[in-house]
C-alpha cells in the first residue's frame, strides 16, 4: 500500500495560503491534479499552481467564493473542465474565524458570515462534487474543522468553534448517507498551526508561546503536518476509514 494518487483530480477551497496551501502542494507531490481556489488573492492562487507547475504537476487557479451556491457551481465545473474529469477528491479548507466577539456583541450578520464561510461552504461544495464522485464509484471528502469544536474555542469565538463542530457532526451525517457509492467522508481537526493567517490575524506573542508551552509535543504544527492526514485519508491507505476525526494537535487535546 502506498500513497499514490497519479490521475486523481483535487479541488482544495481556500489554497492559496497556509494550511490549504500545504495541502494542495502535497496533494500535487503524490501525482493528483490539483484545483487551487482562492477568493481575492489571486497573486498568491497562482504562485501554489507555478510551485505545482514546476515540479513537474498539473494544476489549475479559480477565483471563487465559497459561500455562494452560483459561485461554488462555476470553482467544480472549470477545474473539472481544466484538468480533464469530475474530482475524486474534496478537501473542504476554507474558513475563518473573522473576528473575537463575545456572543453579548455578536451580530447577525458577523453570525451569518461566520456559519457560512466554515460551514455552509463545506455543505454546498461537498453537494456540488457528490454526483461525480456517485456516477464513478470513488470518492474522498475531507473536511478541516478544529480543535475549536471540542473546547468551545478561544476568547470571542464560541460561533467560530459551533460552525467547526457543525462541520464535524455533518461529516458523520454525510459519511452514513454516502458510504455505499464508494465514497469516504473524514474530518482532520487541526490544533495550533502557527504559520497561518489565523494566528498571525488573532493570536498574540505572548499567548502564542503559552499556547505552545501547553502542547505536549511541545511546538506549534506546521501545514505539512495536516496535509498528511489528508494524504491518508485520500489515498488507499485510509480506504476503509469513514466518518472518522484525525486531531492534529500535537497532543494539546486527547479524546
Amino acid at each position: 500500500m502506498n500513497i499514490n494518487l497519479t490521475g486523481k483530480i483535487a479541488l482544495v477551497t481556500g489554497s492559496n495560503a497556509g494550511i490549504g496551501r500545504g495541502i494542495a502542494l502535497a496533494l500535487a507531490e503524490q501525482g493528483a491534479k490539483v484545483g487551487v481556489n482562492c477568493l481575492s488573492n489571486v497573486a498568491q492562487g497562482q504562485e501554489v499552481v507555478e510551485t505545482i507547475r514546476a515540479a513537474g504537476g498539473e494544476a489549475v487557479l479559480v477565483q471563487a467564493d465559497v459561500t455562494d451556491v452560483e459561485q461554488i457551481d462555476r470553482l467544480v465545473r472549470e477545474v473539472e473542465e481544466a484538468l480533464g474529469g469530475t474530482i475524486d477528491i474534496l478537501v473542504n479548507n476554507a474558513g475563518h474565524l473573522i473576528q473575537r466577539v463575545p456572543n453579548v456583541d455578536m451580530t447577525e450578520e458577523l453570525y451569518d458570515r461566520i456559519m457560512n464561510v466554515n460551514f455552509k461552504s463545506t455543505v454546498f461544495v461537498s453537494k456540488r462534487v457528490l454526483p461525480g464522485m456517485k456516477e464513478k464509484g470513488f470518492g474522498r471528502i475531507i473536511n478541516l474543522t478544529s480543535v475549536a469544536a471540542h473546547n468551545g474555542g478561544g476568547p470571542g469565538a464560541s460561533i467560530y468553534a459551533a460552525s467547526k463542530g457543525a462541520v464535524l457532526t455533518f461529516t458523520k451525517g454525510l459519511a452514513k448517507e454516502v458510504a455505499g457509492s464508494g465514497i469516504t467522508v473524514n474530518n482532520v481537526s487541526p490544533g495550533f498551526i502557527g504559520s497561518t493567517m489565523f494566528h498571525a490575524t488573532f493570536t498574540s506573542d505572548a499567548a502564542r508561546q503559552a499556547t505552545i508551552q501547553g502542547i505536549p509535543l511541545g511546538r506549534e504544527g506546521k501545514p505539512d503536518d495536516v496535509a498528511g492526514a489528508v494524504l491518508y485519508f485520500a489515498s488507499e491507505l485510509g480506504a476503509y476509514i469513514t466518518g472518522e476525526t484525525i486531531e492534529v494537535n500535537g497532543g494539546m487535546m486527547m479524546r
